[in-house]
């Protein structure tokens, strides 16, 4: 994710880095081609009786940018839900945690076998989601009486939060906590059971694919074409109107395929790294163990992941 200063609109306009225009710039340049050629082959295509107005692309520019925004909704509904969802990851964390701090308030090893599961779910769930190998985070910090179990599940962030609700298990067994405590920790539980299908289904479910090839296919005839209903009337100049409007159309379609899968690493994605670490640091916090690791700061390009 972009974390930008405030800074002067013209500044902003110069901007690279973030945007979506390294993304589209071949493309914008397709354009830019489709257009000299236009204005090279008027005298030429005139001469055939060919004339194209710019009534029917008015029409159609109208159309694609409806449809656009119904796309770039839809996919930005998807980055507020998992934002959400990671919001209420940290809350329920934390309220776990205090829970049984509070209750258990001499019984370290508890605190931070459960705490140590806390964290793990945090990072196995941001692997899941990128589809990166979790080893190094689940060696980092699971004990071996646990890893084991959780390297060789096919599922291991839903392995871990069954070892947690096991933990939660045993201090009822053991008559730590009482029935109605286990079952206020155990709601908190299945919030955090919530999140992960909540994650799941948005990582799994993209937008249906035939309604972005539609679009997509839409816009590309439509900016392959615009040139050549522009170029009576603009002549020279066309190159630049051409580029101007294709790109306003190509950057929102750019935009709204990289909204829809809100767990990667583009410019404009959640920064998963950095939530897990701020995780990491509550719960070490809570548990009184130093050192503290860094948090996560966005690099030189304000890059945050």
């Amino acid at each position: 994710m972009v974390i930008r200063p405030a800074q002067h609109w013209f500044l902003r306009l110069l901007d690279w880095h973030g945007s979506v225009l390294s993304k589209i710039t071949f493309r914008l340049s397709l354009n830019i081609f489709m257009s000299i050629i236009a204005v090279i082959s008027y005298q030429w295509y005139e001469q055939l009786g060919i004339h194209l107005t710019i009534a029917p692309f008015s029409l159609l520019g109208i159309a694609i940018a409806i449809f656009l925004g119904f796309r770039n909704n839809a996919s930005y509904s998807r980055l507020v839900e998992a934002r959400t969802l990671w919001g209420t990851l940290l809350i329920q964390q934390r309220n776990i945690l205090r829970s049984i701090k509070t209750l258990l308030p001499n019984d370290k090893i508890y605190q931070k076998e459960i705490g140590q599961l806390l964290i793990t779910f945090g990072w196995c769930l941001k692997h899941e989601l990128r589809k990166t190998n979790p080893a190094v985070d689940l060696y980092r910090l699971l004990p071996l009486s646990i890893l084991e179990d959780v390297i060789k599940s096919p599922l291991p962030t839903n392995r871990i939060l069954l070892h947690i609700g096991l933990k939660i298990g045993e201090l009822r067994d053991k008559h730590l906590i009482s029935d109605v405590i286990f079952q206020g920790i155990n709601k908190d539980l299945n919030t955090l059971s919530d999140v992960l299908g909540g994650c799941e289904r948005i990582s799994n479910t993209p937008i249906p694919f035939a309604y972005t090839l539609i679009l997509q296919r839409t816009v590309y005839l439509f900016c392959t074409l615009l040139p050549f209903a522009l170029v009576s009337d603009l002549h020279y100049m066309t190159p630049l109107v051409s580029v101007f409007v294709s790109y306003t159309f190509l950057a929102w379609d750019a935009l709204a395929e990289e909204l829809e899968d809100p767990f990667g690493i583009s410019a404009n994605d959640l920064p998963l790294n950095a939530i897990c670490t701020a995780i990491e640091r509550n719960t070490l916090e809570m548990l009184d163990i130093k050192p503290l690791p860094r948090p996560i700061k966005p690099d030189k390009y304000f890059n945050l992941l």
